[in-house]
């Protein structure tokens, strides 16, 4: 009878999240929602998608109406202002509302039963500070674990509590589900809304509706595409599980991902990176810590006793290392980071443009990418911020991808520094680069208060008392000397030429000579030639090469310099960091 009466019952739930990832497990969740619950509607709008006014006034009619309105991980100002009035609309009409994961303007609009979150703590809510420890104005506390650990056993202490703190701890439930959103526990997340707050005409939900309760998955773990779940928190299983690669291990390198996009089932991107990785060689453990502190993966599965058990660490989350977009906590990082003392490179997927919006954009990344993604992870000491993937436009299901090329050169650099990381200082070569610029002033090593020479002079003494190969000169102008002068005069160059590139071998492998020739003529162009070779400058010292910066050609107009769209290298220039990169 339940069954029958539910038939004709319309329900809307909305979900708006920063989380474009989750619409795929909704998607699925929603045709396991209606088979119980025909008139049942499940939609996530993605602010990420807010480019499009369009997407932007679909969020709003479908929050005006929802029945159920779900918030998770809106931090960002702009999202939030528009957001928040919604909302604040809907909030008194709908069954219930709640905010997770986000901004405490938009968690504090939660409404369940009886626990209203805007209102002032009493009651259970001061129940819960005591039990978690916490006094009011306190700060959020950063350890992920901790955090953990309090949201699964407040529920089950809450479940003798009568009266009021039943509707706190179905907040607390609801957290579980949307932590660990996998198709299922967004199911039974919907199911459990239902179940208890259903009202008016929907009150004949509750009986069909029958919510299981959270799936926990390790809250720490390691992700294998073979393993049950694709998680798991014990390394040996996760060995046995891997493949037996008959490509020889070069090193072993950590990867970092986010846990909700494994549940989400929404991993292509991470398994580019994974496969790219494995080919160049590489022993691969794939890590992940639930919410937004990385610290626990790190430490449990990159480290044995303090030390670093991998060659490097790439995290492929787009956050920092301890926080997300609302937050970083740059010290504790730092700290983990420091103990660690391997490379940490930072690479992202992007979830606010499709990759073909990215590949013919002028910018590039948006701001709030360049911010969350490059910018903020840099406080920690992350290097080398990669995007290697992305969605597809026009995808409705918001699935991520890797991008070939990309990925292909993340990988090809990670295993770089690897190999570097596990080569002896005395035969480790670096390159150094001087500018020269205005050219043709007298200026070549010069800078605004700054003593260039006796600064690399320094440099070079610290190499060469920490093992680095060095032929120091006597002092800082004996060096200088050698860069300035040597061969100079009698070639005609700015500086002492070092090698001189035949015109064919530039041709040969040069990948953009058809750019630069259409910019500066044929090759080798007039700055730095002969007619015949492009000359690149500077002097060896031991392993260390300083070189001296080729112009870029256009000095004499600062303002093309600056904004010439279609600006190409010189000969000279493109050959200068060819030579560094293959010679």
């Amino acid at each position: 009878m339940a069954a029958s009466k539910a038939a004709n019952i319309p329900v809307n739930v909305a979900i708006v999240t920063l989380d474009a990832h989750m619409a795929a497990a909704a998607e699925r969740a929603e045709v396991r929602l209606r088979q119980t619950m025909p008139g049942l509607r499940l939609n996530v709008h993605s602010t990420t998608d807010w480019g499009d006014e369009a997407a932007k006034a679909r969020a709003q009619a479908d929050v005006s109406s929802a029945d159920f309105v779900i918030s998770n991980m809106m931090f960002m100002e702009d999202h939030i202002n528009s957001v928040r009035p919604w909302m604040e609309a809907r909030r008194d009409d709908c069954d219930a509302m709640v905010g997770t994961l986000s901004a405490g303007e938009i968690v504090k609009l939660t409404r369940l039963g009886a626990f209203d979150m805007s209102q002032p703590a009493s009651g259970a809510v001061s129940l819960l500070r005591r039990l978690a420890g916490r006094k009011k104005g306190d700060k959020q506390p950063s350890g992920g674990a901790r955090q953990m650990k309090m949201l699964r056993t407040l529920p089950r202490m809450l479940r003798f509590i009568p009266g009021k703190a039943q509707d706190v701890r179905a907040y607390f439930m609801a957290m579980q589900y949307m932590l660990a959103g996998s198709d299922e526990n967004l199911e039974n997340l919907v199911r459990f809304l239902i179940q208890r707050y259903a009202s008016g005409p929907r009150e004949v939900l509750r009986e069909v509706a029958q919510a299981a309760e959270p799936i926990v998955y390790p809250d720490v773990g390691l992700y294998a595409p073979a393993l049950p779940n694709r998680v798991t928190d014990d390394l040996s299983v996760y060995r046995a599980s891997r493949p037996k690669s008959a490509v020889p291990k070069t090193g072993s390198v950590g990867v970092l991902v986010m846990r909700s996009y494994l549940l989400a089932d929404n991993r292509a991107h991470y398994d580019g990176v994974i496969a790219a990785l494995e080919a160049q060689g590489l022993d691969v453990v794939t890590a992940y810590a639930s919410g937004l502190d990385a610290r626990p993966a790190v430490e449990r599965y990159f480290m044995v006793d303090g030390k670093a058990s991998v060659d490097a660490v790439v995290s492929l989350t787009g956050f920092s290392l301890v926080g997300g977009p609302a937050y970083n906590d740059a010290k504790a990082a730092e700290e983990t980071l420091a103990a660690l003392d391997v490379p940490y490179i930072t690479a992202f997927a992007s979830e606010f443009q499709s990759m073909e919006e990215w590949s013919t954009s002028d910018q590039g990344l948006t701001p709030v990418e360049t911010t969350i993604m490059v910018a903020v992870p840099e406080m920690d000491g992350a290097t080398h911020p990669t995007l290697f993937g992305g969605r597809k436009a026009g995808d409705i299901t918001r699935s991520l991808s890797a991008h070939e090329e990309r990925v292909t050169m993340l990988a090809s650099r990670v295993a770089k520094l690897v190999r570097l990381r596990r080569t002896s200082r005395a035969e480790r070569r670096i390159a150094m680069v001087i500018y020269d610029f205005p050219p043709n002033t007298g200026g070549l090593g010069s800078a605004a208060h700054l003593s260039v020479f006796q600064s690399l002079y320094n440099t070079l003494s610290g190499l060469k008392a920490e093992g680095y190969t060095v032929d120091l000169p006597a002092d800082y102008h004996e060096l200088q000397k050698l860069i300035l002068e040597g061969n100079s005069e009698r070639l005609g160059t700015a500086a002492n030429v070092v090698h001189s590139v035949n015109v064919d071998d530039h041709v040969r492998r040069e990948p953009h000579l058809r750019e630069i020739e259409a910019q500066w003529g044929p090759a080798p162009g007039r700055h730095q030639s002969d007619g015949s070779r492009i000359h690149v400058l500077g002097a060896y010292f031991g392993n260390v090469f300083v070189g001296v910066q080729p112009s870029f050609g256009y000095e004499g107009d600062p303002m093309r310099l600056l904004f010439e769209k279609g600006f190409a290298p010189t000969h000279a220039f493109a050959a200068f960091y060819s030579y560094l990169k293959k010679d």
